[in-house]
């Protein structure tokens, strides 16, 4: 072969190969959503959903982008979409823009136009399907928690034995919530010349459901168990209920405050005694950054039956992930009961340290 036929045959192989290069780049335009800007900016890829503040396209080049719904001029789609409007229909079809309106081509009800600002939702088929299925998901979907495990012990001069472990687990839907927790703490002091026995052995737990009314507004109905030997309390049963409302809803912040009645029941080993009162409460979480959760909850317990007794408890709890099944977590409780049996103190304070294993996240 003579050097100018190598060189023509370089010259075509280079051009059929920007060629092939164009034609898949259209093709490629030609099947993919476009999302047009309001500065001018074209963006192609698929579309897979927008709450009404922001739009997620999955491209090929730059992975998943958010795009906000207020800077976008128009969308196209080759491929269905539910759209969701203000009015709580919505419309499956596919999408062009015309003068700002989208237009949406159905199956069943020809064309149907929306402005852009009456649209609630959009979503492909596949996102759909999520939404649908998170709508009814079944009783072992949708949970996350974890334990949380103390250990210490003494040898020689002191011999003392301290474990404290604790559970929780929270389950929430869009229309509803449920959460378990118990924790206990024993200790035990041996030493020579000490009085020995336990000198902590106290157990608490409980469930809480939780249903929501309007956006804010939800029902709960709780059940909570105690026991402490020291405190001689066989078992103190609160059986409550009433409804809370979400003073703060953002993604790194809710306070909660919650108002309803309780019937408590007490077995001590001397007496036994049966209580009416109101449940007064806070309950508030906040995010710092992405690995640290502060939790706190108060409860103002007035005694109906006799009047001018009460109690009280308070929790403050930390957890730090250190990956994303451990974690180190601190937990500090008190509890204040007016009218305590006789020769024993009003007030119970418990703090324990340890590390926070994640046993359940989203099981299926």
């Amino acid at each position: 072969m003579s050097d100018s036929t190598f060189s023509l045959t370089t010259k075509c192989t280079k051009r059929l190969a920007l060629f092939v290069g164009l034609v898949a780049g259209l093709l490629s335009s030609a099947v993919a959503d476009q999302v047009a800007m309001k500065n001018g900016d074209r963006l192609s890829g698929t579309i897979l959903k927008s709450d009404g503040k922001t739009l997620i396209l999955k491209t090929t080049y730059a992975g998943e982008l958010s795009v906000q719904w207020n800077e976008i001029q128009g969308i196209t789609s080759t491929h269905e979409l539910h759209i969701k409007l203000k009015d709580g229909k919505t419309v499956v079809g596919e999408v062009s823009t015309v003068n700002g309106n989208l237009n949406l081509s159905t199956k069943t009800a020809g064309t149907v136009e929306a402005s852009k600002e009456h649209v609630v939702a959009v979503r492909n088929d596949a996102e759909e399907a999520n939404y649908e299925q998170s709508l009814h998901p079944r009783l072992i979907e949708n949970w996350e928690g974890g334990t949380t495990i103390g250990f210490a012990l003494t040898r020689g001069n002191s011999q003392t034995t301290n474990l404290a472990l604790a559970f929780t687990a929270d389950r929430k839907t869009l229309h509803d919530r449920l959460g378990l927790y118990a924790n206990s703490v024993y200790a035990t002091n041996n030493a020579p010349g000490s009085l020995p026995g336990p000198t902590a052995n106290a157990q608490q737990g409980g469930i809480r459901y939780d249903h929501n009314l309007k956006p804010r507004l939800f029902a709960y109905v709780s059940a909570d168990f105690q026991a402490d030997e020291l405190l001689t309390l066989n078992l103190r049963s609160i059986l409550g209920g009433g409804l809370g409302f979400e003073v703060i809803k953002t993604d790194p912040t809710t306070l909660n405050i919650l108002f309803g009645g309780n019937y408590t029941h007490e077995n001590y080993d001397a007496f036994s005694r049966n209580l009416a009162g109101l449940t007064l409460g806070d309950e508030f979480m906040h995010r710092v950054y992405t690995r640290t959760i502060l939790t706190q909850t108060m409860y103002f317990y007035p005694d109906l039956s006799q009047t001018g007794e009460y109690r009280f408890t308070f929790n403050f709890g930390t957890v730090t992930k250190i990956n994303k099944w451990l974690g180190w977590q601190n937990s500090f409780g008190d509890i204040y009961v007016s009218n305590p049996p006789l020769g024993k103190r009003r007030n119970d304070v418990l703090f324990t340290t340890g590390l926070n294993v994640s046993l359940i996240r989203s099981l299926k």
